[in-house]
């Protein structure tokens, strides 16, 4: 099983007036990067089976950037499991459904980050998962062994393929 994490792009500090940090939006300048960096990263994350993501404004509109930048036209859904402090648990459940696939899951921090360390077996994830990172892992199917990165894409750097 292939499993991509993503960070949400960079959000507006502001929260919109009556509203909750539910409803923070990528900011102008993440909207305009975000399709380069997807698009520089697109041959590693390959063809999804789907695109799950956190029902949170700046995660979907991070998954659509990336769908965009894709080119990819299949489900994109939303998951209760990638809230911002979603158990690494939850993340694991969703995963049983897409044995010997390519899934992507767009959500935040400190889950992205929690869940790159548990798939790899380390205590932490050793780099940082700022705004907008995707992190691609190996994972075998039955998820009795520690995954194998495939790769790093911070915004702005080369894409590393170890830790």
């Amino acid at each position: 099983m292939k499993v991509i994490l993503v960070r949400h792009g960079d959000a507006d500090a502001e929260v919109p007036e009556g509203l909750e940090d539910d409803a923070r939006a990528l900011t102008t300048r993440a909207r305009q990067t975000l399709p380069v960096h997807f698009s520089a990263l697109a041959a590693h994350i390959g063809t999804p089976k789907t695109i799950l993501m956190s029902p949170l404004v700046r995660a979907v509109q991070t998954a659509t950037l990336l769908a965009q930048a894709l080119g990819y036209e299949g489900p994109v859904k939303t998951h209760r499991g990638l809230f911002p402090d979603g158990p690494v648990g939850a993340i694991e459940a969703l995963l049983g459904d897409f044995v010997g696939e390519t899934v992507v899951l767009v959500g935040h921090q400190p889950s992205m980050g929690s869940a790159a360390a548990h798939f790899l077996g380390l205590p932490s994830f050793p780099k940082p998962v700022n705004p907008g990172t995707v992190i691609g892992l190996e994972r075998p199917d039955e998820h009795l062994a520690a995954g194998k990165l495939l790769f790093y894409g911070a915004p702005g750097q080369p894409v590393a393929d170890a830790l």
